[in-house]
C-alpha cells in the first residue's frame, strides 16, 4: 500500500437499498478515499433466532436475524456496486461474516478482505478466505493480545497478506478509548501494517492516528446521523468524510517531506524584516553612560546595534548626542 490507505465504509447505512448503496459510492468517490467497504451478510447462513440486537435501532425488524435478511443483496447486486467501485478505482472490499458469502464472492476478483473484529476467531472462513490467498485486514475490537496471536499464527501459516487495526468496539468511542498507543504496540509485536478503524463519529480520531503512523485508517460514513442504523451515531457524514480526506493527505505530505531546521537561508530577507536593532528610548546628551532603562529594540535589523548584543554596550558613553526612538549605532559609543 502506497501513502495511508483510506477506507469508508457504508456498510448497512444503505438501509437495503442496492439504490442507496450506488449513492453512498457517488457520493464519497471524489473525497480522495482509496476504498469502499461493504458488509456482507447471508442472514440463514451467519444468523440465527437466538442472535440478540446489539442495541434496539430497528423498529421494522421484529429480530436480529430479519434486520440481516433485510440487508441482504443479490450476487448481481454485489457484482454492481463493485463495477461502480471500479468506475472510480477505487477498491471494493467485502466484509463477510459466513463461508457462505466468502463462498459468493469467490469469483468476482476481490482483493482482500476485512475480518471483522466479532469474525477474528471464525477460523472457518478465515481459512476459507486465506486459501483464496487474498489479503485480510484484521479489526481487533473485541480480541486479546493472546487471542490477536493465535489467528495472526493461524493465518500466517497460509502465507496471505496480513494487516490489523486498532479498534475499539463502542458506539461512539470517546477519545479515552481511542488508543492510539496501540498502533506503535501492534507494529512492534506483529511487524505488520497497522492501521485504526474509528468508530468516533468525528474526523479528531483518524487524524490523529494518521500522525501518529497508521498505515491504513478506516471510518464509517453516513448521508445523516439522524438516519436509522446500528452505526449512525459512530458514522462521519459524507462532508466530514470529504475534511478527513484532506487532512490525512495533508498528515501524510508532513511526513514525506521533513524540514531540515538548519537550512534556513530562505528565511533570511524575513530576519532583516523582522529582526530587532537597538534604539534609544529618550533622548541623551554626548557622555551620558548607557544602561539598560536606556535601551529598546525597534525594526528592521541592520539599522542599529543587534539587539542580541545589548549586555555589550551597558556602560558605554556616549559620543554624541542621540535623540528619543533613534537607532544606536557603533558610532554613537
Amino acid at each position: 500500500m502506497k501513502g495511508i490507505y483510506m477506507i469508508c465504509e457504508i456498510g448497512q447505512a444503505h438501509e437495503g437499498s442496492v439504490a442507496m448503496a450506488h449513492a453512498y459510492i457517488d457520493a464519497v468517490a471524489q473525497s480522495g478515499v482509496n476504498a469502499i467497504k461493504f458488509q456482507v451478510h447471508i442472514a440463514d447462513a451467519e444468523s440465527s433466532i437466538y442472535e440478540p440486537f446489539r442495541n434496539p435501532f430497528s423498529f421494522p425488524d421484529l429480530t436480529r436475524m430479519a434486520y440481516w435478511r433485510r440487508m441482504e443483496f443479490t450476487k448481481e447486486q454485489w457484482i454492481g456496486l463493485k463495477r461502480h467501485c471500479e468506475y472510480y478505482q477505487l477498491d471494493f472490499i467485502p466484509s463477510t461474516f459466513s463461508v457462505a458469502a466468502v463462498t459468493m464472492l469467490e469469483n468476482m476478483g476481490v482483493s482482500r478482505f476485512k475480518i471483522a473484529s466479532g469474525e477474528v476467531e471464525n477460523f472457518l472462513m478465515l481459512d476459507r478466505i486465506a486459501r483464496l490467498g487474498k489479503e485480510m485486514i484484521l479489526s481487533s475490537g473485541m480480541s486479546s493480545p493472546d487471542e490477536l496471536d493465535e489467528t495472526i499464527a493461524f493465518l500466517r501459516r497460509y502465507n496471505c497478506p496480513l494487516s490489523i487495526l486498532q479498534c475499539t468496539t463502542s458506539y461512539p468511542t470517546q477519545p479515552d478509548q481511542w488508543g492510539i498507543n496501540v498502533i506503535h504496540e501492534f507494529k512492534n509485536r506483529y511487524q505488520l501494517p497497522v492501521g485504526f478503524s474509528d468508530h468516533s463519529g468525528d474526523v479528531f480520531a483518524c487524524l490523529a492516528a494518521a500522525a501518529s503512523g497508521a498505515d491504513l485508517l478506516e471510518f464509517h460514513v453516513t448521508f445523516d446521523k439522524r438516519m436509522p442504523g446500528p452505526d449512525t451515531s459512530s458514522s462521519l457524514t459524507v462532508d466530514q468524510v470529504f475534511q478527513l480526506a484532506r487532512g490525512v493527505r495533508a498528515i501524510e505530505s508532513a511526513f514525506q517531506n521533513p524540514v531540515d531546521k538548519a537550512d534556513n537561508a530562505h528565511f533570511q530577507k524575513l530576519k532583516v524584516q523582522f529582526g530587532k536593532s537597538l534604539a534609544i528610548n529618550k533622548s541623551l546628551e554626548k557622555g551620558h553612560v548607557i544602561s539598560i532603562e536606556d535601551l529598546e529594540s525597534k525594526k528592521p535589523a541592520g539599522h542599529g546595534i543587534e539587539a542580541k548584543r545589548f549586555a555589550e554596550i551597558l556602560g558605554s558613553k556616549l559620543r554624541e548626542n542621540i535623540t528619543q526612538w533613534d537607532f544606536l549605532t557603533a558610532n554613537h559609543i
